[in-house]
Protein backbone atom coordinates (compact mmCIF):
# COMPACT_ATOMS: atom_id res chain seq x y z
CA UNK A 1 0.00 0.00 0.00
CA UNK A 2 1.13 3.43 -1.03
CA UNK A 3 2.10 5.73 1.88
CA UNK A 4 2.67 9.55 1.34
CA UNK A 5 5.92 10.36 2.53
CA UNK A 6 4.98 14.36 2.76
CA UNK A 7 1.71 16.08 4.06
CA UNK A 8 -0.13 17.47 1.55
CA UNK A 9 -0.33 21.44 1.90
CA UNK A 10 -3.93 23.01 1.97
CA UNK A 11 -2.92 24.88 -0.94
CA UNK A 12 -2.17 21.95 -3.57
CA UNK A 13 -4.94 19.64 -2.56
CA UNK A 14 -7.36 22.79 -2.71
CA UNK A 15 -5.44 23.89 -6.07
CA UNK A 16 -6.33 20.21 -6.97
CA UNK A 17 -9.73 20.33 -6.17
CA UNK A 18 -10.68 23.64 -7.26
CA UNK A 19 -9.58 22.50 -11.06
CA UNK A 20 -11.78 19.85 -10.82
CA UNK A 21 -14.88 21.80 -9.32
CA UNK A 22 -14.89 24.60 -12.16
CA UNK A 23 -18.14 24.95 -13.73
CA UNK A 24 -18.57 24.83 -17.51
CA UNK A 25 -20.16 27.46 -19.98
CA UNK A 26 -23.75 26.26 -20.64
CA UNK A 27 -24.16 25.69 -24.31
CA UNK A 28 -27.13 28.14 -26.11
CA UNK A 29 -28.38 27.11 -29.23
CA UNK A 30 -31.28 29.40 -31.60
CA UNK A 31 -34.26 28.97 -31.70
CA UNK A 32 -35.72 27.27 -34.07
CA UNK A 33 -38.52 29.65 -34.41
CA UNK A 34 -37.50 33.35 -33.94
CA UNK A 35 -33.66 32.70 -33.40
CA UNK A 36 -33.23 33.95 -30.27
CA UNK A 37 -29.97 32.25 -28.00
CA UNK A 38 -31.89 30.02 -25.61
CA UNK A 39 -30.40 26.70 -23.28
CA UNK A 40 -30.73 23.41 -24.67
CA UNK A 41 -34.17 21.69 -23.90
CA UNK A 42 -35.88 24.47 -22.21
CA UNK A 43 -38.97 26.80 -23.86
CA UNK A 44 -38.02 29.59 -25.96
CA UNK A 45 -39.08 32.79 -23.54
CA UNK A 46 -39.19 35.57 -26.23
CA UNK A 47 -42.14 33.02 -28.46
CA UNK A 48 -42.79 29.75 -26.22
CA UNK A 49 -41.79 27.33 -28.73
CA UNK A 50 -40.22 24.06 -27.72
CA UNK A 51 -39.26 21.49 -30.90
CA UNK A 52 -41.33 23.25 -33.30
CA UNK A 53 -44.26 23.47 -31.10
CA UNK A 54 -46.22 26.06 -29.04
CA UNK A 55 -45.91 25.43 -26.00
CA UNK A 56 -46.47 28.57 -23.50
CA UNK A 57 -48.85 31.44 -24.75
CA UNK A 58 -47.07 34.95 -24.60
CA UNK A 59 -48.52 38.23 -24.57
CA UNK A 60 -47.65 40.06 -27.00
CA UNK A 61 -46.09 43.52 -25.43
CA UNK A 62 -46.58 46.26 -29.05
Amino acid sequence: MAVPKYKTSKARSRRRRSINMKMGVDTLVSCTNCGNKIMRHRVCPKCGFYRGKQVIELDEMA
